[in-house]
């Protein structure tokens, strides 16, 4: 692995870390923020499978169109692409006035979020953790 795409995916684990706390929390937690970062860590997965493959990809949130430049290496992630839809959602709106997320929507969040970071990681051949 590129010393690029080992710090996407150590990116990406921070995010992890993050939306994980947020949602175990029991004072206070901030489920917009949870949704938030589990949306980050599968693009910052999804970037690092772009930058090992030398796909060059735009500084965007969408990762339905992430997911698209993946297609060409993983065919079978078209499956993800519900995941990646749901997820695209976070990575704005609920960030601001308007709309926030309540427990089942960061359960949601993180549960579509481990599904890419599972994909990417088994592709990148990295261990499973958490």
């Amino acid at each position: 692995m590129t010393p690029l795409t080992s710090e996407w995916v150590d990116k990406a684990e921070g995010d992890l870390d993050t939306a994980l706390r947020e949602l175990r929390a029991r004072i206070r937690p901030n489920y917009d923020s949870a949704c938030f970062h589990a949306q980050q860590c599968a693009e910052k997965y999804l970037k690092a499978r772009l930058q090992e493959a030398g796909i060059a990809f735009d500084k965007a949130h969408n990762l339905m169109a992430l997911l698209t430049l993946c297609l060409s290496l993983e065919p079978f992630w078209s499956a993800m692409s519900p995941q990646a839809i749901s997820l695209t959602t976070y990575a704005v709106g609920y960030r601001y006035p308007g709309q926030t997320a309540i427990r089942a929507d960061a359960k949601a969040a993180m549960a579509d979020c481990k599904i890419i970071r599972t994909a990417v990681r088994t592709s990148l051949s990295l261990p499973l953790l958490k």
